[in-house]
This record gives C-alpha cells, structure tokens and sequence, in this order.
C-alpha cells in the first residue's frame, strides 16, 4: 500500500488543499493530510477545529485520513511509514519556499516529495489571503470548504473557531 502524506498548517484548509489532495489519492492508496502544530506560527484556528473542519471537508473521500502532529514531518513520516510527501505548488515563490525542505526531508527520511501544480483557477487562494479577507469582512465562503468561513468569523470575533 502507498502512503502520501500531505503536510501544511491548514489555518484555514481551502479549496487549493483539497484540490490537492484529491489528486494526492489518485497516486497513492492512502493520503494522510498531517495538520501541523508549529509554535513559530500564531495560527488563528486551534488544531483541534482545523482537524475536524479537514475531516469534515475530506467525508467523502476513500483512503484519506486526517490527524495532527507537532513534531519533525520526517519523525510523522516514519510513524505512518510514508513513501511520500504531497505538496501542492501555486507558482515560484511555493516551489522556491518548498524546495529546500523537501530536499532536507528526503536526507533526514530518504522520503521524496511529489510537487502537484495547483489547479490554476485557485492560484489566487491561500490561507493567509483568506484570514486577511475575512479579517476585513470579505467574501471567503467561496475559498474554502463548507464550515470554515463560519469557523474563521467566529474565531476572528474572539469565538475560538467554532
């Protein structure tokens, strides 16, 4: 059996991120979307909420499973006995920023990442552009997943995310 994992913060998970897992899935036969836990970043939606809205947004996808994690990718990566990393790359700048810790996880995992162009008609979408949006009382509910525009209003206006 192939594992691909999916690794990123997912704060908020977006349409880009499932486009790119959908398309995980059809290279392997389990994809693990693996929520990170990163103390440098202070992220808007607590993991917990970011697992279920992921859970919630993947329902109906065979073979993929949601969990999070707080360490190395490469430490996860050994646990679920991966073959590879998944990342989903808009332009330059993604790949750019991306490559220089695929290359690290390969040496530290000897596991490769697979970079997967992301669908063109969502190149404008990332999380940090859809937390700015709602920040200013925007249109987001059509960026990301059914749930998650509710979940960011709530925790923009001091509700915790759900």
């Amino acid at each position: 059996m192939t594992i691909a994992v999916c690794p990123g913060s997912y704060d908020p998970v977006t349409l880009g991120h499932l486009d790119v897992v959908r398309r995980a899935r059809l290279v392997a036969d389990q994809v693990v979307v693996l929520v990170a836990r990163n103390s440098a970043k202070n992220a808007l939606l607590p993991v917990d909420v970011r697992v279920e809205l992921i859970r919630t947004a993947v329902a109906d996808l065979d073979g993929v499973r949601v969990q999070a994690t707080g360490g190395l990718l490469v430490d996860a990566l050994r646990e679920l006995g991966a073959d590879l990393v998944v990342k989903g790359i808009r332009g330059g700048a993604d790949f750019d920023a991306e490559l220089p810790m695929a290359l690290m996880n390969r040496h530290l995992s000897g596991v490769e990442t697979v970079f997967v162009p992301g669908d063109p008609a969502l190149a404008h979408v990332a999380s940090s552009l859809v937390k700015d949006v709602a920040r200013h009382g925007g249109p987001i509910d059509d960026l990301v997943p059914a749930g998650v525009g509710d979940a960011v209003r709530a925790a923009l206006s001091g509700g915790g995310g759900r």
